[in-house]
């Protein structure tokens, strides 16, 4: 009976660890918009944008997991306020990367979505509240310790989404590299604010 319990418990542990790989690390506002900032200003001065998600995203799964989010929500009127918010939010960081000049431009030129820039994006995502609430909710790795539970949780999230978010980072910034013509770095550059653009309304509508 005992190995039964043990071998259903890590059943659910590594269900966790791959739910949370597959939906922290798919394309989505956050991921999309760490890329682009990578492509337009570059691995290292991308950092600081970089963690500050890192830190929204540690307050979103706080918010989550209290049920503060839903209560929120659920009053009346809130909703579509936040959807025009963040979209207007989304907007004005898709036209920062959109317009950002070519690396091989002046460094003078160029200003990087900043930490504080990350964390709002972080707390203005709705995929990030979606798949946090997903998680939290539909997995059970600490049973009758839900405060235990909910902090192991944090833990192995937050290690998840540090890793996948640095391979986004990374990512983009390659592909700076590769395109290096200016017209080509514009070309990505527009390609990722398309998508970010894309990827927050499609949020909305899931």
């Amino acid at each position: 009976m005992s190995r039964r319990v043990a071998g259903a418990r890590m059943d659910e542990w590594i269900g966790f660890v791959l739910a949370g790989i597959a939906l922290t690390g798919s394309p989505g506002p956050a991921t999309l918009s760490i890329a682009a900032t990578g492509a337009a200003f570059g691995r290292r001065r991308g950092l600081p944008f970089y963690f500050g998600i890192q830190i929204g995203m540690v307050l979103v799964m706080v918010i989550t997991a209290s049920g503060a989010a839903a209560l929120i929500l659920a009053l009346p009127g809130v909703r579509p306020v936040v959807a025009i918010v963040v979209t207007l939010y989304f907007g004005y960081l898709a036209y920062r990367i959109a317009t950002a000049p070519p690396l091989s431009d002046t460094q003078a030129e160029r200003h990087p979505p900043s930490l504080v820039a990350g964390v709002l994006l972080s707390l203005a995502n709705p995929k990030a509240y979606a798949s946090m609430a997903a998680l939290f909710s539909g997995f059970v790795l600490i049973a009758d310790t839900a405060a235990i539970d909910a902090g192991v949780k944090l833990v192995i999230l937050i290690g998840i989404i540090g890793a996948v978010d640095m391979g986004w980072l990374f990512t983009g910034a390659a592909l700076t590299r590769v395109f290096r013509d200016p017209v080509r770095n514009r070309a990505v550059n527009v390609g990722f604010a398309v998508l970010l653009v894309v990827s927050i309304l499609f949020a909305f509508v899931i």
